[in-house]
């Protein structure tokens, strides 16, 4: 009898990329990229650089609030918790978490990461921590938690780590789809712990996404250079600049990537070719922003209730525990 074919998560992914390219590239109106494909092994570094530098204060004021409350947090979500991370990163701000929780129990946790970079970063980080085992899956946010639910034993709690304010990437209606999505696979004793990025002056904003040092600006100009790279494209990074804006209507930060001149580029792997204007930009990453009362109406429309609200002052910064209504 013929063995049925073997999946081949590499060949899927390289399809999936070239797919999401074209069809991106190839929008009416604005050409975008999606932002989820930043994070190659040079993207996944550039953000860790980018973390570090003094005007991007989102991950160093995510990491002082769970220093400070890490304790308290965990405490709120029923023994015995399984951990489930959407977007793990290098996984150095949920050290602070499953610390918390494995002084109190042994512990699953699920890193669920599309950039095997940063899954494998997050696995050697975190599975040194005495009491927590590692078992990660490089997938998409949705399909990861799927599995990690399936995963679980009976009498056991999900908790659903949503750090980083990524929630922010998503535009307002898909975020709230998507959280009504996690919630309709959480039941009683269950917990969403996300991060939201506050608004503040516009000014403080734009440095974030616009440093002197030009790293985000590689960050951004390194997705062109990965479709180089994987897809057979022939972007020439020196014709285009990076530009960050703030959109006051939408409360977000827009980011983009303007060609410098009247060029035709072509992607072989994704069967494009593509005119660009001079000044004509594609838009590869939203960034919005919230007020505290926002994040727990949309969490109310989305069939939760506020389980607790922790904040930095020094960048305005919220953890939000969301629970099952």
């Amino acid at each position: 009898m013929p063995q049925a074919a073997t999946a081949n998560p590499v060949a899927d992914f390289a399809s999936q990329f070239a797919a999401d390219v074209r069809a991106g590239l190839e929008k009416p109106g604005q050409k975008e990229l999606p932002s989820k494909y930043f994070y190659d092994a040079v993207g996944s570094a550039l953000f860790e650089v980018i973390s570090l530098l003094p005007e991007y204060g989102l991950t160093r004021a995510g990491e002082r609030i769970l220093q400070r409350h890490a304790e308290e947090i965990t405490a709120r979500v029923p023994s015995p918790v399984v951990v489930a991370e959407l977007g793990s990163g290098s996984g150095r701000k949920t050290r602070l978490i499953l610390e918390a929780i494995a002084r109190r129990q042994p512990t699953l946790y699920h890193p669920i990461e599309i950039s095997r970079t940063a899954l494998s970063m997050c696995e050697r980080e975190l599975n040194q921590i005495d009491s927590v085992s590692v078992l990660g899956f490089e997938t998409g946010y949705l399909d990861g938690l799927r599995k990690a639910v399936a995963r679980r034993e009976p009498g056991q709690h999900l908790l659903v780590l949503f750090l980083g304010s990524s929630i922010g990437n998503f535009e307002r209606v898909p975020a709230e789809e998507f959280l009504r999505k996690i919630r309709e696979v959480l039941t009683t004793g269950d917990a969403l712990l996300l991060a939201t990025d506050l608004v503040k002056p516009e000014e403080q904003l734009l440095s974030a996404y616009d440093d002197p040092l030009g790293v985000t600006a590689a960050f951004n100009l390194n997705l062109l250079a990965r479709i180089n790279r994987e897809l057979e494209g022939d972007f020439n990074l020196q014709k285009f600049r990076h530009l960050a804006k703030w959109n006051e209507r939408e409360h977000r930060v827009e980011m983009h990537l303007v060609s410098k001149a009247q060029q035709t580029v072509t992607i072989r792997n994704s069967k494009v070719m593509l005119p660009f204007e001079e000044g004509e930009s594609i838009w590869t990453e939203s960034s919005h922003k919230y007020s505290a009362e926002e994040v727990i109406e949309m969490g109310r429309r989305t069939g939760f209730r506020c389980g607790g609200q922790w904040f930095d002052q020094e960048w305005p910064f919220a953890e939000n525990l969301l629970v099952p209504a």
